[in-house]
């Protein structure tokens, strides 16, 4: 595929950095899902620093329930590895149990990224919205 001049995009959840280290020459963008709530930062770290010389992106849901305070422990895990990595926050789609998360919220969340990171982006989960799970 890359002889043919297609990029190559990995979409992660960031836990396997010694895998992306062997596989990072057939990669050219990578979008890693940051899960709160799993105790999986220091992985995350680890894979940042590795993905980072990539163009790279990180993606975070979040909910009603997510506390500013678990929030920010991965935007300074992020921005600990380079400010510049985009940061993409993502609005959950509500289904079942889980709750959206207020425009307030998600506004307060995206001030306090961006203290730390220089380009954090609200998007929605637009795979729930054409029904693609």
């Amino acid at each position: 595929m890359k002889s043919l001049g297609v990029k190559i995009l990995l979409e992660t959840n960031g836990t396997l950095p010694d895998e992306l280290a062997r596989a990072l020459d057939a990669v050219d963008v990578i979008s890693m899902d940051i899960k709160l709530g799993q105790n999986l930062l220091s992985l995350h770290e680890k894979f940042l620093r590795v993905a980072k010389v990539k163009d790279l992106y990180v993606k975070i849901v979040v909910t009603d329930e997510t506390t500013l305070e678990e929030f920010l422990s991965a935007v300074e895990l992020v921005a600990g590895v380079d400010e510049n990595i985009l940061l993409i926050l993502q609005p959950v789609t509500p289904v079942g149990n889980v709750r959206a998360i207020s425009a307030e919220k998600i506004l307060l969340f995206q001030a306090a990224a961006l203290s730390k990171i220089k380009n954090v982006r609200v998007i929605p989960q637009t795979h729930k919205l054409i029904n693609v799970p």
